[in-house]
């Protein structure tokens, strides 16, 4: 998996420096926007590790998602975010062990067909049933801000710019531990089953297992973002579940490049400013967003992530 190159890593440092010091230049508005982006980066990152590190396409990876987000609900009132945020996490992951062992069981088509079933199982098992409020959704209580025993107390004026911080920390902490990750032999046994699944067979690696296990941590960050996403919101609802936020997450993955690590950051970030672009253009936000798209994938075949420089992980 292609990864940014020194320039790319200076221009993607400087991004981030210039959206955690937004809180003091910025309007709230655009606040909470920045957070979206970072939240829908998490998510669409999350994605690539199947899309671009095994070449797995799931549809049902929103479910993973709203798991994660419903944990929030779910569990006890007054929790810190240091014990809901890994809660979050390993229930998605728990989600996706049995979705994954079952899905594995085909390839190409049949597996995103697969996957997007078991995804709207799950959203219809939150949407259609009281276990998590309803259809309609529900409001949550944010987790305390306590990490080692400390608290703190955020005034609800700076809690929009506490939330941006603790973002795109998670943001930076994932994309980190995703590269070094794709740099173990863990990592290159997987590109190595996307590049020729048959061959890698041959040479006696476990090819499903490596799969499954990547299903199961792909999974497992796309419910950090769902956390995130429901701490920033103070909301669930189940269409957090459907196939339309799995098919967002992978649009701004082919928007930022399949196969480039920082390719989904760049993704998320278009896709959110492209739609609040359009939005003050004109009424047909959709149309304007859906020319843009076209002419993006059709002018860079290889993302937003190929303008810039980037640095090829060696294959062992």
């Amino acid at each position: 998996m292609r990864v940014a190159g020194p320039i790319g890593t200076l221009l993607l440092a400087i991004t981030a420096i210039v959206v955690a010091s937004m809180p003091w230049w910025a309007q709230a508005y655009h606040v909470q926007l920045a957070s979206t982006a970072l939240i829908s980066a998490m998510f669409a990152l999350s994605l690539q590790l199947l899309v671009g590190g095994a070449g797995m396409v799931s549809l049902g990876h929103a479910a993973f998602f709203g798991v994660g987000a419903y944990a929030v609900y779910l569990l006890p009132p007054g929790l810190s975010i240091a014990l809901t945020l890994p809660a979050a996490a390993a229930l998605a992951g728990i989600a996706a062990l049995p979705v994954g062992a079952m899905s594995l069981r085909t390839r190409g088509f049949f597996f995103l067909m697969v996957t997007l079933a078991f995804g709207q199982m799950l959203y219809f098992l939150f949407h259609d049933t009281p276990l998590g409020g309803g259809k309609d959704g529900v409001f949550v209580t944010r987790p305390a801000f306590e990490i080692f025993g400390m608290a703190w107390e955020v005034p609800r004026r700076q809690r929009a710019q506490v939330l941006l911080w603790v973002n795109l920390g998670i943001l930076v902490a994932m994309y980190a531990g995703l590269a070094l990750l794709m740099r173990t032999l863990f990592g290159h046994a997987l590109q190595g089953i996307r590049a020729n699944e048959d061959r890698m067979r041959a040479l006696g690696y476990d090819t499903r297992r490596i799969k499954l296990v990547a299903f199961v941590i792909a999974g497992a960050l796309a419910g950090l973002a769902g956390h995130m996403w429901a701490m920033t919101e103070a909301f669930v609802n189940p269409e957090f579940l459907s196939w339309h936020r799995s098919a967002e997450a992978l649009l701004m993955v082919l928007l930022g490049g399949i196969g480039a690590l920082h390719g989904p950051i760049l993704g998320a970030f278009a896709y959110v400013g492209l739609g609040e672009a359009a939005t003050l253009i004109t009424e047909r936000q959709r149309l304007v967003e859906g020319l843009v798209i076209l002419a993006v994938v059709l002018l860079l075949p290889r993302g937003l992530a190929g303008i810039l420089p980037a640095r090829k992980e060696p294959r062992r």
